[in-house]
């Protein structure tokens, strides 16, 4: 009895943890690239894509607390973007599908650490290569807005 119980708390406690791949925002987060600039087409808006390692990466952690869970971002990106997070996290179980596509877009996009973020046009021409910005939201914004 003990044990069952004891393996529902883990399970939950997983379970809660792999909301969005480890995301701590109320933002729509697209996993594949090329859905995601599908919409940005129709939307009119710019693609941010997150390559992140959610559950192990101070920096990444940092740039979500700090950025991507505040009001102002979430504000602007809901009109601006559409966002995509590629992540590899380090305790997290990702579908071998997923693990497949998200090591061949950081090898496309030639990343070499985390956390990567790249702002695209809705064609995929990238226009911008950043990382955590520190300064909060209203920085992060006034930095993506100066790319677009």
């Amino acid at each position: 009895m003990k044990k069952t119980f004891l393996s529902l708390i883990i399970l939950a406690t997983v379970l809660v943890g792999c909301k969005s791949s480890g995301t701590s925002d109320n933002l729509e987060w697209e996993t594949n690239l090329e859905v995601a600039l599908q919409k940005a087409q129709k939307e009119n808006k710019s693609v941010l894509v997150n390559f992140t390692g959610s559950d192990w990466c101070i920096w990444c952690q940092r740039l979500s607390n700090e950025v991507f869970s505040q009001s102002e971002f979430e504000k602007f990106a809901k009109e601006n973007l559409v966002l995509v997070i590629i992540d590899f996290p380090k305790n997290i179980e990702l579908p071998i599908e997923t693990k497949m596509y998200n090591n061949q877009l950081a090898q496309r996009f030639g990343v070499e650490g985390f956390p990567t973020i790249f702002l695209l046009k809705a064609d995929g021409t990238v226009v911008l290569q950043t990382g955590y910005q520190p300064g909060g939201p209203v920085n992060y914004v006034n930095h993506l807005r100066s790319y677009m």
